[in-house]
């Protein structure tokens, strides 16, 4: 624990907040677009309750994260970003459905979908932009954090309910 302390300690000391913010972007934009084609095989695939589950297990252990203070969030901070991956995952639960083909269910494929992830995409790029300015790296990364956890939760808990009333009306 005290090496990765150190580890920290040197990225927000000795790294310009500028290099952060323009890696962390170069590195946002790679996982977005990965996100996008593993979004597109796995349609290809039948959807089970562990495959919905799964993404927001995954995430959650990038809680970990607030365990150094330099990525602690203020509670208001907490409260807007929470509020608004809610509003986000509002559109994702109604434009994300689920199909049944061959008595095997599948999540319908949604030329929306492509739209709302690169909309997603410009909003955290221009939001982090914008925000970089006044609010440190690592705070930062933490409102995003805790907007994108927000976001995918409900989404994925949505998703959930879909395929237990679809699989109970087969």
């Amino acid at each position: 624990m005290l090496k990765l302390r150190e580890f920290i300690d040197y990225i927000f000391t000795e790294i310009p907040s500028i290099y952060l913010i323009v890696g962390s972007t170069i590195v946002f934009l790679f996982m977005g677009t990965l996100a996008f084609f593993v979004r597109a095989k796995a349609a290809k695939k039948p959807i089970s309750p562990k495959r919905i589950i799964l993404p927001p297990l995954f995430m959650s252990t990038g809680a970990f994260m607030f365990v150094f203070e330099e990525f602690w969030v203020p509670f208001p901070q907490v409260m807007e970003s929470v509020f608004v991956g809610l509003l986000f995952s509002l559109v994702l639960i109604k434009t994300t459905n689920i199909e049944v083909i061959k008595e095997k269910l599948f999540v319908k494929k949604s030329k929306a979908f492509l739209f709302i992830l690169g909309g997603l995409l410009v909003f955290r790029l221009v939001a982090k932009l914008i925000l970089s300015n006044t609010i440190d790296v690592g705070e930062l990364a933490g409102i995003f954090w805790i907007l994108a956890f927000a976001m995918i939760l409900p989404w994925r808990i949505g998703m959930l309910v879909k395929y237990y009333k679809l699989k109970n009306a087969m």
